[in-house]
């Protein structure tokens, strides 16, 4: 009788970096398109641009390094920072800020610190704060969901707007820009208004957020489940950032729900969902222990609370994450499961 004898490793299938991003990449799609049906083709615009930024500017870096460029690009980890970049910012952002940011997060984030594996900060967020301090205005300009503003911006116009901030005739800006729901929110509470009155006012309310922000969150969630469901991810940093978000909100709004909004508003208003899914749990930034996971992302939902709430920055899940990344490396170190085979001494 004769068998076969199959040496170790028994592992079913190699877990490569490119194909870690394109799963990434395919879970981002129903949130991208729907990001085009609310806001136009201006979010398609970025993602193009960023991509094509990001690609270039990883390339150049890497000539300049003498190092091989082929085998960086194709690990689809700098077109990932570009669509996460570009889904982030509005859709009608001047195209040099969008080339500004790419340089940030590529060369400076990620580049300086040696390339993949060795940045410290999640370099798409680190390039949305960056913009975001230095040019408040713009990237607080966001596009009014069609369905509210009723204006239909082709392709073509859209391109406009972003490469030459033109316009089509008979259109002007405050027929199409609006406040997101989140700063929306927090203006109107600084003026005293009710939660109750801040609905009743305007057309920009859905169920639980903003009219199509919800959807968005939602198909970004149907994204995140997907990863989950591949293994991409594991559910110990989403669960326990959605779980400190939720429980802070509903602990204030049990207490005052005239000047907090409801929980579900908090998911379904901004990049929440987004953020759970699929920038806290980038692999590189974040923490690697299951305990230093659960930690981590219970601190970065607290944090969002705390900044939307009384910061001043309405979503605040950029900066969230990036002052968790700083505290990574620390709870890494506190949270290390104790070896096998090794047991405390015992005093002598």
């Amino acid at each position: 009788m004769t068998s076969t004898l199959i040496s170790s490793p028994h592992v079913p299938r190699v877990n490569r970096v490119d194909r870690v991003m394109l799963q990434v990449l395919l879970a981002l799609m129903p949130g991208v398109l729907a990001m085009i049906w609310f806001f136009g083709w201006g979010v398609l615009v970025n993602v193009i641009l960023a991509v094509g930024f990001a690609v270039l500017a990883e390339a150049l870096v890497l000539l300049l390094r003498r190092r091989p460029v082929l085998p960086a690009l194709g690990d689809l980890s700098a077109v990932v920072t570009a669509v996460l970049f570009a889904i982030s910012i509005p859709p009608t952002l001047p195209w040099w800020m969008t080339l500004l940011g790419m340089l940030f997060a590529i060369v400076l984030v990620k580049q300086l610190y040696g390339g993949l594996g060795y940045n410290p900060f999640n370099p798409a967020m680190a390039a949305y704060v960056f913009l975001l301090v230095s040019y408040p205005v713009a990237m607080t300009n966001w596009l009014a969901p069609e369905l509210l503003s009723g204006i239909d911006l082709s392709f073509s116009d859209s391109l406009a707007m972003i490469l030459h901030q033109v316009l089509p005739a008979g259109v002007d800006w405050d027929a199409v820009t609006a406040a997101t729901p989140l700063d929306e929110m927090r203006t109107q509470l600084d003026e005293q208004l009710t939660i109750a009155e801040i609905r009743d006012q305007s057309a920009l309310w859905g169920v639980f957020g903003g009219r199509g922000w919800e959807w968005i969150s939602a198909a970004f969630l149907l994204g995140g489940l997907y990863l989950l469901w591949r293994r991409t991810i594991t559910w110990h940093i989403p669960v326990s950032m959605l779980a400190g978000l939720l429980s802070l909100a509903t602990l204030f709004w049990l207490i005052d729900p005239q000047t907090h909004p409801f929980p579900a508003f908090h998911l379904f208003s901004g990049a929440a969902i987004l953020g759970a899914f699929f920038i806290a749990t980038d692999p590189v930034t974040a923490t690697t222990t299951r305990r230093g996971q659960l930690i981590y992302g219970a601190c970065i939902g607290a944090t969002v609370f705390v900044i939307r709430t009384w910061g001043g920055y309405p979503d605040a899940v950029a900066f969230a994450v990036l002052l968790m990344n700083i505290a990574a490396p620390t709870i890494d170190y506190y949270t290390q499961p104790r070896v096998f085979g090794h047991g405390r001494e015992r005093a002598r």
